[in-house]
């Protein structure tokens, strides 16, 4: 490996370390307290007025470093908070001073022993007797900015720049609080989703992520082989076909929480691996479901944030109002002008938009078609929560006709923010209709086109034996994240996004 100047001047800190007798990797710890549990158990003592020190030992990893003569002050931080460090003479001598001065750099994982104080300035902090090296940062960390604190120059590490942030999560997170603090909101996310379904009555599932039929969703998959049963095998799409399953079992209320796969472009809001909610409710439709899913939302978002207002891309978002609701040949109509359900055929669909002077990819699917006028001239402008209902039978598979209207299928979109968070149906479970429905795409579709459904002998063999009525539901959780903490690149909420692969 080829080491920068400032590295090699590191690991020469290293050899003297071990040179001296001491160890930069030592194999434990002996923290007594965090560092937020010794900051609020000192604070407890100040308000009972206990005379007797607090003593603790403590660690973390060094941000900022002060010397001052015979002083040094120093910032330790751990996954609970910060807490500055003061190194002096008088407690432990000018050799060990003088060592820390030395050896030490921002990075370093440190431990130190003392008691607790409060400066003069108001601080609270650890007067250190003793400390040593927990371990060694070879590498500095990526930038730096200066800050004055109590009229002083104190240097921190930072990291701005995207690319290297996205490529090294590790040292993005390991100075950047606000960055860890997406993680944490995410984690509290998946958390409040958990609770909310299982006070419910639903049941989390695992179904199986190497499917030998791929279905569920409009998405091209990613395809793998088995080497001993010589099969190949895709990753999967979506968890629908196989929870809908378990409703023919007899488990009435299921969902699962798991990643998803899918081989399409790479956007802002598009990632090949994705966290996926889906949730299946027998004897539901997809009104109940619309009413669940704003109760939901409202749930998590209050729980995490501690309200139901956001702000997301410049906007006050309000989870805890009624989402509105459009009808989505109105909306389009409203929109553009155009009533699709006077062009059933791909090609009056097309000319209609030419009409407008809209200028349509040529030679789509009419579903296609649709999904784009949604994209280019709803989606932007949805941005308080609302529900877009009732779409074409063609490009809605496994969702139930209308009573009445065979064209139209019990279906719904959730936007916020001016993109999708979450699709839902009243599921369809006639196995004649369903079987009926995967000839009609394998005959509309081409072989490698991302919306061709294969048929799946095994889900209609589990309809015949019977499904309940119900609704189900897909979220995007990546997407719920970027709202609830106001990031516009769902890079920003996935711990390790895909990249392209960099040139040298």
């Amino acid at each position: 490996m080829e080491y920068s100047e400032l590295e090699k001047i590191r690991l020469q800190k290293v050899e003297k370390i071990r040179a001296a007798g001491g160890e930069p990797y030592p194999t434990r710890a002996n923290l007594t307290h965090t560092l937020k549990q010794a900051v609020e158990l000192f604070e407890e003592f100040e308000k009972k007025g206990t005379s007797s020190p607090l003593e603790v030992t403590l660690a973390g990893r060094i941000r900022s470093l002060r010397a001052m003569g015979k002083l040094i002050f120093s910032h330790i931080e751990d996954s609970t908070g910060r807490v500055q460090l003061m190194l002096r003479v008088n407690e432990m001598g000018e050799e060990q001073l003088n060592q820390f001065k030395e050896d030490f750099d921002i990075g370093d994982f440190v431990e130190a022993h003392g008691v607790m104080i409060r400066t003069r300035t108001g601080e609270i902090s650890l007067q250190a007797t003793k400390f040593r090296m927990l371990a060694k940062a070879i590498t500095p960390l990526p930038a730096a900015k200066d800050e004055i604190v109590d009229g002083k120059v104190v240097r921190h590490a930072v990291l701005a720049d995207p690319e290297v942030r996205y490529r090294q999560r590790y040292a993005d997170l390991a100075v950047n609080d606000d960055v860890r603090q997406v993680f944490r909101i995410r984690a509290a996310t998946t958390r409040s989703l958990r609770e909310f379904l299982d006070s419910r009555g639903f049941l989390e599932v695992e179904t199986p992520i190497l499917q030998p039929i791929y279905g569920g969703a409009a998405a091209r998959p990613f395809i793998t082989h088995h080497n001993q049963l010589k099969q190949d095998l895709y990753l999967r799409i979506s968890f629908e076909l196989y929870l809908k399953r378990l409703l023919v079992g007899m488990l009435d209320r299921v969902y699962e929480i798991g990643r998803d796969f899918r081989n399409e472009g790479v956007s802002f809001k598009h990632n090949p691996e994705f966290t996926q909610l889906e949730f299946y409710w027998a004897y539901a439709d997809y009104l109940k479901v619309m009413d669940l899913t704003e109760e939901m939302l409202r749930h998590v978002s209050h729980d995490v944030l501690g309200t139901t207002q956001i702000t997301f891309n410049g906007h006050e978002i309000d989870f805890g109002k009624p989402w509105r609701r459009v009808e989505l040949r109105q909306g389009l109509l409203d929109a553009t002008g155009i009533d699709i359900d006077q062009h059933l055929e791909d090609e009056a669909l097309e000319e209609a938009m030419r009409e407008k002077g809209l200028k349509p990819k040529p030679g789509l699917s009419r579903g296609k078609l649709i999904d784009a006028l949604i994209g280019d001239y709803l989606e932007p402008n949805f941005i308080q929560p609302t529900f877009l209902y009732d779409y074409p039978r063609d490009i809605s598979p496994l969702a139930k006709s209308k009573p009445g209207n065979p064209a139209v299928v019990e279906r719904f979109e959730g936007f916020v923010g001016g993109m999708e968070l979450c699709n839902a149906f009243t599921e369809l479970n006639d196995p004649l209709d369903q079987e009926a429905r995967f000839l009609e795409m394998g005959r509309a579709y081409e072989a490698d086109d991302e919306e061709r459904h294969p048929m799946d002998d095994d889900y209609l063999r589990a309809m015949r034996y019977g499904m309940p009525p119900n609704g189900g539901f897909g979220m995007g959780i990546d997407r719920l994240v970027m709202l609830l903490t106001d990031r516009r690149s769902i890079r920003e909420v996935i711990l390790f996004p895909h990249l392209r692969e960099r040139e040298e």
